[in-house]
C-alpha cells in the first residue's frame, strides 16, 4: 500500500484538503500534515529562526490530521524529515481554492509544498482548482479531487523525472463539463498589483500589497489556455530555473577583464587609502 502526505497551503481545516485527502485514501494510506492557518502567497520557505510546533486535529469526517505554525514545505519537511516514523512514497497538495497558473507557481504555497517534496527525493503533485474571483458559496471539490487522483494514479503508475512536479489546475466545471486533459507549458500571467499606503492612528505610514485579481493570456499549448477551453491543464514543473537559451549569451560577455580591472581599481583605492 501506498503511503501519501496530503498537505496544503489554505490551512488544514479546509474543505479542499478533506476533499483531496478522502480521494487520497482510495490510492493508499493517507497521513495528512498542513499549516494550521492559511499561508497563500507564501512561496518556498524554510523556518530556522525559530521552532516548529505541531498539533492534532480532526477534519470534518472524524479522521485525523495534523497541523503546525510553520509554511506548506515546512510541514512537508518535518514530514520527510522524521516526524512521522515512516516514508512516503508521494506527496500532493491542496486542493487550492483558486488556480497557480504563470508565474504564480512562485508565489503558491500549495505548488512549494510540492516543490519540498522533490527536494525530499519524492514525486510531488500540486493541485488547485479555479475560483472566480469574487465567489460566494459552497465549492464543489467533485472534479478537482478526481482530476488529482487522476494524475496521482499516473505518477504512481509512471513515476516522475528526476527533479520535477506536477502542477494540475482545474477549471471551475461540473464534473460532467470538464473537456478532458491537457498537458500544458506555463502560461503568462498579467498581474494588476498596486501598492495602497495608509497611516495609523499614531501617524505611522504602513502599506498594503493589492489590486484586481491577475488574468492570464489564453494561449494555445499554455496553463492559462487550457483552463479558459475547459480542460484540466497539467504541467510539468522543475526545480532547475537555469535560463539555458540565455547561458550561451552571457558566457560572451567580457567577464574576466572587467573582473580584473575592477579587482585592480579596489586594490589602488585601498593602497591610497591606507597612504
Amino acid at each position: 500500500m501506498k503511503n501519501i502526505l496530503v498537505t496544503n497551503d489554505d490551512g488544514v481545516l479546509a474543505p479542499g484538503l478533506l476533499a483531496l485527502a478522502q480521494e487520497m485514501r482510495k490510492l493508499g494510506k493517507v497521513t495528512v500534515l498542513a499549516p494550521d492557518r492559511n499561508w497563500s502567497g507564501s512561496g518556498h520557505v524554510k523556518t530556522l529562526d525559530r521552532a516548529l510546533r505541531v498539533r492534532e486535529f480532526h477534519l470534518e469526517d472524524g479522521s485525523q490530521a495534523f497541523g503546525s505554525d510553520g509554511a506548506p514545505s515546512d510541514c512537508v519537511a518535518l514530514a520527510t524529515l522524521g516526524y512521522f516514523k515512516e516514508k512516503f512514497d508521494l506527496v500532493v497538495s491542496g486542493i487550492n481554492v483558486g488556480a497557480n497558473l504563470g508565474h504564480d507557481v512562485t508565489y503558491s504555497g500549495t505548488v512549494t509544498a510540492a516543490m519540498e517534496a522533490v527536494i525530499a527525493g519524492l514525486p510531488g503533485v500540486a493541485v488547485s482548482l479555479e475560483v472566480p474571483e469574487g465567489y460566494v458559496g459552497p465549492i464543489d471539490f467533485e472534479a478537482s479531487a478526481l482530476a488529482a487522483s487522476i494524475a496521482v494514479r499516473n505518477v504512481l503508475q509512471h513515476g516522475l523525472p528526476v527533479d520535477t512536479l506536477l502542477n494540475v489546475n482545474v477549471p471551475f466545471l461540473k464534473q460532467n463539463e470538464i473537456q478532458g486533459f491537457r498537458m500544458t507549458r506555463q502560461g503568462l500571467r498579467v498581474y494588476h498589483s498596486r501598492l495602497d499606503e495608509r497611516v495609523d492612528p499614531r501617524g505611522r505610514p504602513y502599506y498594503w500589497i493589492g489590486g484586481e485579481a491577475p488574468t492570464g493570456v489564453p494561449e494555445s499549448g499554455t496553463d492559462v489556455g487550457a483552463l479558459s477551453d475547459g480542460f484540466v491543464s497539467v504541467t510539468p514543473l522543475q526545480l532547475d530555473l537555469t535560463a539555458y537559451r540565455a547561458l550561451s549569451d552571457v558566457n560572451t560577455w567580457d567577464w574576466h577583464e572587467t573582473v580584473l580591472s575592477e579587482a585592480s581599481l579596489l586594490k589602488a583605492s585601498a593602497y591610497m587609502a591606507d597612504k
